[in-house]
């Protein structure tokens, strides 16, 4: 992946490490969420845990709470272990409703953010 661009293609970010500031991998993207009005990414869905992709749960991660790191060429998610850890999450055959409110709030909650178009 080329993250020398201010603009990546969303492919490219699938499957990227996914770090925390204390240099931890916390796993890889999986997919990214886009809401159809505004355009914008809603989530980034991170694949954590498990060996060898088994096993792994899926957690959906806001926008804000994650930043390209050209330099470890990564993307850095701003929380430790453990917050993700104890993150609401689903199994990859599971997929909940993400357009929904609720799921929604939480998530952002999680994270300490608040939802805004």
């Amino acid at each position: 992946m080329k993250f020398n661009n201010v603009v990546l293609s969303a492919s490219s970010l699938e499957g990227e490490d996914v770090k925390n500031a204390q240099g931890e991998n916390l796993g890889n993207v999986k997919d990214m969420m886009i809401n159809t009005e505004s355009g914008q990414v809603q989530y980034y869905v991170l694949s954590f845990g498990g060996v060898l992709g088994m096993g792994n749960k899926l957690f959906a991660i806001p926008p804000q709470a994650v930043a390209v790191d050209t330099k470890e060429k990564c993307l850095v998610l701003n929380v430790d272990k453990e917050k993700l850890e104890n993150a609401p999450g689903f199994d990859k055959d599971n997929w909940p409703n993400m357009a929904d409110e609720t799921f929604r709030n939480e998530i952002y909650g999680h994270y300490g953010y608040e939802y805004r178009v």
